[in-house]
């Protein structure tokens, strides 16, 4: 089974995650993905196959030299994001791109066009995987997943390459920020690892935000509108002011880069009761505790106007992996020059996010970023080049190639 083959079979599993079901793996169709899995790795030869009660496979390539070298790890997730529906993915592939729109779903006029995706253009030439635009492609993450299998396919079947322990995982839902959360770093047994869980090719990420959620709640109090002077609380209308009281640019809509920012993701409310849901980010970890105590003023503010009305919750997702990453430097020296003899240009960038390697990092596992290949993520538009996804497989080999050599 080829790369193209095997992405296009993994795209058929349906895993979207889902943070209400306080489970792990968060949805059954995950550990379907991850037993299909684990019989692809048996069937391969590889050793060491272990999935857990939690979804979270592991197996070994085992080393072909006698000399010691350190144990590398390639990491990918199963789950596919709750943004959008992942059942019945029905993909195509657009041969030879030569630019322009594509149409992905005549019926419903949904239309891939490089006039709003720019990055399109970047790939004429090549051949790309699309949806039928009523799912997600599932390219986050089932590409890392494919081209993880498909290099260690290729190091079984190219034994000239010495290379010592390679260790693979998949684990579970890494779009509701908990794949890393029951991740057995010392069972999984690696010095360092790579997660192969970016976007466009070159991408090289070590940095990624602090991230934290807060919820803030305010209490009402409903009296008929038609008697309501004086007695009437809308929790509503003071949260709406609580909303405004937050820099306006500081959105996830004008800002790039470093820049952080307050995300209301959702409002819940009622005369009664509203609740505000934010995300913070900042890549600072100074800034990002600010902006913490800021969202603590503002409920001690609101408080005061409108005594015992507002309540706030913050709790910590993930931090900066930086931190971990620059003491042992030496592991992004060599992704960069494993991208050099793929014929990538590395692109070293801040992640606007998160990814497992972030909590794995702080969990003792050194674990940066490397491209997949796949654009707009978590909607119809999604879409993946193959070429892309080949110079990912490259890449790994190569990582494996320079370790065997003592790189």
């Amino acid at each position: 089974m080829n790369l193209t083959e095997r992405f296009l079979k993994y795209v058929k599993f349906d895993t979207q995650s889902d943070e209400l079901t306080n489970m792990t793996p968060s949805t059954p169709g995950q550990m379907v993905f991850a037993q299909a899995l684990e019989k692809e790795l048996h069937e391969m030869g590889l050793e060491d196959i272990t999935l857990d009660e939690n979804g979270y496979l592991m197996a070994t390539l085992p080393a072909n030299i006698d000399r010691d070298v350190p144990t590398v790890g390639f990491i990918a997730h199963l789950d596919t994001s709750p943004d959008m529906s992942g059942r019945n993915v029905n993909p195509r592939i657009v041969k030879n791109y030569e630019g322009g729109d594509i149409v992905l779903n005549e019926k419903d006029g949904i239309v891939l066009r490089p006039t709003e995706f720019p990055e399109m253009l970047n790939y004429i030439g090549d051949d790309l995987i699309v949806t039928d635009g009523t799912t997600l492609l599932g390219a986050d993450d089932k590409a890392g997943v494919a081209e993880i299998i498909t290099a260690v396919e290729y190091l079984q079947l190219h034994p000239e390459i010495e290379h010592g322990k390679i260790r693979i995982a998949f684990n579970p839902d890494e779009e509701i920020g908990q794949g890393a959360h029951k991740f057995d770093v010392e069972r999984f047994g690696a010095d360092w690892g790579y997660t192969m869980d970016g976007g466009e090719v070159g991408e090289l990420e070590f940095e990624n935000f602090n991230a934290a959620v807060a919820k803030v709640t305010f209490k009402g109090r409903n009296v008929h509108p038609g008697y309501a002077k004086h007695k009437m609380v809308n929790s509503i209308r003071i949260a709406n002011q609580f909303i405004l009281m937050l820099p306006r640019w500081e959105t996830p809509e004008h800002t790039e880069g470093y820049e952080g920012f307050y995300h209301l993701v959702n409002i819940e409310g009622s005369v009664e009761e509203t609740t505000l849901t934010y995300i913070i980010r900042d890549h600072d970890r100074d800034r990002f505790e600010r902006r913490k105590k800021e969202l603590e003023h503002l409920t001690r503010k609101t408080n005061h106007e409108f005594p015992g009305c507002a309540t706030i919750e913050i709790k910590d997702q993930y931090f900066n992996m930086r931190e971990k990453i620059e003491p042992v430097m030496h592991i992004i020296d060599v992704a960069e020059e494993a991208m050099k003899l793929a014929g990538v240009k590395p692109k070293v960038q801040p992640i606007r996010g998160g990814t497992d390697g972030a909590q794995l990092s702080f969990k003792g596992l050194p674990c940066p970023n490397i491209f997949a290949g796949g654009l707009n993520f978590h909607g119809r538009y999604e879409f993946v080049p193959v070429q892309s996804m080949e110079k990912a497989e490259r890449v790994i080999v190569e990582i494996v190639r320079l370790v065997g050599r003592g790189r």
